[in-house]
């Protein structure tokens, strides 16, 4: 992935889990933006044998600050269970940056 600028939109954020996910009931990409907000954007799965799940940006709301974001994936599976994914970190840039 190149550059991530503020307020881009039609991007693909995708996070793996390492775990299979064909059984699970719900999918979620959370993250705490560079002021510290935390939230969740409801995700889909990208691939459930390999544990990839994804979420296209198509709000220009969604990367509303610039600097460094912490996003990991998030699953619920029919049995009751979660499981977090490990954070990585995504920098967002101002836009001519």
């Amino acid at each position: 992935m190149g550059k991530v600028y503020k307020n881009q939109t039609a991007l693909a954020i995708r996070r793996r889990t390492e775990v299979d996910l064909t059984y699970i009931t719900a999918v979620y990409l959370k993250y705490i933006k560079p002021d510290g907000t935390t939230g969740q954007w409801t995700g889909t799965v990208y691939n459930a044998s390999r544990g990839i799940v994804e979420y296209t940006i198509v709000s220009a709301n969604d990367l509303d600050q610039s600097g460094t974001w912490t996003i990991w994936a998030y699953v619920t599976f029919a049995n009751g269970n979660s499981a977090p994914g490990e954070p990585t970190k995504l920098e967002v840039y101002d836009e001519g940056q």
